[in-house]
């Protein structure tokens, strides 16, 4: 039984909309200086109410950072990482938790390792390998010397630079995603596997008809938080493109900072700033219920 106090209920109250607004205060700022000019922003003190150049500030973002453009690809990338890297997870969840096979422990200790290995630590091997797709490829044909016996010389490149497939496809394995549906795999009754082995129901069959149904909400919460790391990526991105038509948004906005030798339009940059958030925030509201529904069965 959970006692419960008026002064215990301030307290908590006082804290969370402490916490809330420190969190908030940011986004505040932002706003304010995003919506006065340049001169406003300089002034001393600075101001701390809204202006008036709101609107006109975000279209002035929106045509200097060609952010137009720039949300298509990272909407692009965004969907293909969360799209990916849940198909990629939902199958090898599948096939560690209902197939016996040799070393399948071995396998998803393997994969559960590999969370200590992000993206900034191998960074340099997967730059190298998308680089250049067909470089195993390379290493085999110079190892059987094949270019000798046919006579000719064999170079295999295959660059996927300033592409979708290379902004996407390095970062569709996820550790996290595959140990969450399995352990949700676990969960369910061995019993529905035994009726639809009875029924003579393929083991994609039941992966299709059965698990995926039950798999809706934790797929649709999974698939929020991963919307939002393909949308926040930062480094790879930078690292991987050279085309500015190929940039994200997030690399958009880097290009907004002021420099040392340019005009200080920090309201530019701050409105910009609030345009890159919106989207993942109406992505979150829009789909709160189906979070939190994720996130309360996937606790169960």
């Amino acid at each position: 039984m959970v006692e419960r106090t008026r002064g215990i209920d301030i307290a908590c109250h006082g804290i969370l909309f402490l916490g809330g607004l420190l969190v908030c205060l940011p986004i505040y700022f932002a706003f304010v200086v995003g919506s006065h000019t340049v001169s406003e922003v300089l002034a001393v003190p600075p101001p701390w109410l809204p202006g008036r150049t709101f609107f006109a500030n975000a279209a002035t973002a929106w045509e200097k950072g060609d952010l137009g453009r720039l949300f298509v690809n990272s909407f692009i990338v965004a969907v293909g990482i969360a799209a990916g890297k849940i198909a990629v997870s939902l199958l090898s969840a599948f096939a560690i938790a209902y197939f016996r096979f040799r070393w399948r422990m071995l396998a998803f200790w393997l994969i559960f390792v590999s969370l200590m290995l992000p993206i900034e630590v191998r960074i340099l091997p997967t730059y190298e390998a998308v680089a250049n797709v067909a470089l195993p490829l390379q290493w085999l044909v110079d190892a059987l010397d094949v270019g000798r016996w046919l006579g000719i010389e064999i170079a295999l490149d295959w660059n996927m630079m300033n592409s979708y497939g290379g902004l996407i496809l390095p970062l569709i394995a996820s550790a996290t995603a595959t140990f969450l549906f399995r352990q949700f795999f676990l969960t369910v009754p061995e019993e529905l596997a035994e009726a639809a082995r009875i029924d003579g129901a393929s083991p994609l069959r039941f992966f299709w008809s059965v698990l995926l149904p039950l798999s809706v909400s934790n797929i649709v919460a999974l698939g929020i938080i991963l919307f939002l790391y393909g949308w926040n990526q930062y480094l790879w991105p930078l690292l991987f493109t050279t085309d500015k038509n190929m940039a994200t948004a997030v690399i958009g906005l880097k290009d907004l900072i002021p420099q040392s030798d340019t005009e200080p339009a920090w309201n530019v940059a701050m409105n910009a700033a609030l345009l890159v958030m919106l989207p993942p925030v109406i992505v979150v509201v829009a789909l709160q219920r189906w979070l939190v529904k994720g996130l309360v069965d996937a606790g169960k």
